[in-house]
């Protein structure tokens, strides 16, 4: 008894390892699931390498490693959407959900792994995990309900056939997660922009973070409390960092891919402004494409990698290092080249704390990107005129993105669990990892002498 109280108590100290080892749980449960023969189509064969990597990738909003449509039966494809439903909604934010339902309290060690995994205050747990939940629900039944009536009308599903797609591509998309039930993905739909429009809107949602879509609601006219409500530093970093990607992945991809016949090429032009935007909206964590990824000119490819390695905001769907961090780094970017000592933003001083763990996140985020790369080189002993494959392949993975130039189902066992390893991890968030392995937290009690090495 002494000793499990000394483990919850450990866990308490330490929430982000309850992170950790709830995101673990529900991936081996999720490939346990997928793993029984009910599970796929009949004829197919399910590993115990193939349901790991799916269940990671649904979890996470990663890599697909299998057609979902074709592979799976109703009962693994109900698996999936699960898992894509747990995993951006948020497992712990989930168990805070069902503890007000069941027992209408949360306990403390169930808010500080709630507060861990969304980045928020302690305060007002209760609220904020009620508002995740009316927020996840209305925008997923707002986009199912427009693509329902979209795929009954004009692709010719049956109402109840319209109504699963509906619910699973409003899932998938504001989960950001990018699991679809064609093998092509959204090529077949790429004209269409009654499908296009209602997923992007939701991927761009889900991307922006509970915390922007909460004062949003907060600021909107007619909210309750009828006073004005400033945008705090958060929302206003969000929103417009997120609006200048958004725009400049619109623009690069147009003008890269304008005239590729494999891709934007063969294509009308109002389609051409359709999927060059849909590609930059989903190129930010949500995985889906409707044109061919791995027909695109290298220097897409590698626009691409830059905005999947950004990603999306904090606290919602989207992984990467974060826009903010992003912004961030800009600012002190240009404070140092300015020569002054404090960085600002928007008429706000960044705190030198700020700075520290917006480049930690960074440079996690790089390493683990360039060693997944390595590794992935390694075992695959691809050429070099493939290493952008391979490394859009690590970016996505790490970003949670689910983009692939078509290399994922080519890959080695090694490389498929180096893939799973990098989802796992982009998914958890380089800092919530590395803070939940840490032993124990140590204040220095004193201060070093100060000396400046030469930089650059």
């Amino acid at each position: 008894m002494g000793t499990t109280r000394a483990r919850w108590s450990r866990l308490a100290a330490y929430p982000a390892r309850g992170v950790v080892l709830a995101f673990a749980f529900v991936v081996v449960l999720g490939t346990a699931l997928l793993m029984l023969p009910a599970a796929t189509e009949p004829g197919r064969d399910t590993g115990v390498l193939t349901a790991l990597f799916t269940s990671t990738g649904a979890v996470s909003g990663g890599l697909p490693l299998v057609g979902t449509g074709s592979h799976w039966s109703a009962f693994g494809e109900g698996v999936v959407l699960a898992l894509i439903q747990i995993g951006g909604f948020g497992i712990m934010t989930l168990a805070s959900l069902l503890a007000l339902l069941v027992s209408g309290r949360l306990r403390l060690r169930t808010q500080l792994a709630t507060q861990a995994e969304r980045s928020l205050s302690v305060g007002g747990i209760r609220r904020v995990v009620l508002g995740v939940a009316g927020i996840t629900l209305a925008v997923e039944l707002a986009t199912a309900a427009v693509l329902t009536v979209r795929f009954h009308i004009g692709h010719g599903l049956t109402a109840g056939n319209a109504v699963y797609h509906g619910i699973f591509y409003g899932i998938s998309a504001f989960s950001n997660a990018g699991f679809g039930l064609r093998d092509d993905n959204l090529v077949g739909y790429a004209h269409d922009p009654w499908i296009v429009l209602p997923i992007a809107a939701a991927c761009v949602l889900g991307a922006l973070g509970f915390p922007v879509l909460f004062e949003l609601l907060r600021s909107r006219p007619g909210a309750r409390g009828g006073t004005r409500h400033r945008w705090s530093l958060h929302t206003r970093l969000t929103l417009l960092t997120s609006a200048v990607l958004l725009t400049v992945g619109t623009v690069m991809t147009c003008a890269l891919e304008w005239s590729n016949p494999r891709t934007l090429g063969s294509l009308e032009w109002g389609d051409k402004l359709l999927d060059g935007f849909f590609t930059a909206a989903s190129a930010r964590t949500a995985g889906f494409n409707t044109v061919d990824t791995g027909a695109m000119e290298p220097a897409t490819l590698l626009g691409i990698c830059v905005l999947m390695f950004i990603g999306g905001g904090s606290a919602g769907t989207a992984g990467g290092i974060k826009v903010t961090t992003f912004a961030v780094l800009g600012a002190a970017i240009l404070a140092e080249i300015r020569g002054r000592t404090d960085a600002d933003i928007m008429g706000r001083r960044l705190s030198a704390a700020t700075l520290r763990q917006a480049l930690t996140v960074a440079l996690l985020g790089v390493g683990l990107v360039m060693a997944g790369t390595l590794v992935l080189l390694a075992v695959t002993k691809e050429r070099a005129d493939v290493v952008l494959a391979v490394l859009f392949e690590a970016v996505s993975a790490f970003g949670t993105v689910g983009l692939s130039t078509g290399i994922t189902g080519n890959l080695p066992a090694a490389g498929q669990l180096t893939v799973i390893v990098m989802m796992f991890v982009g998914r958890v968030g380089p800092i919530t990892l590395a803070s939940a392995l840490a032993l124990r937290q140590r204040d220095r009690r004193y201060t070093l002498p100060e000396e400046r090495p030469i930089i650059g």
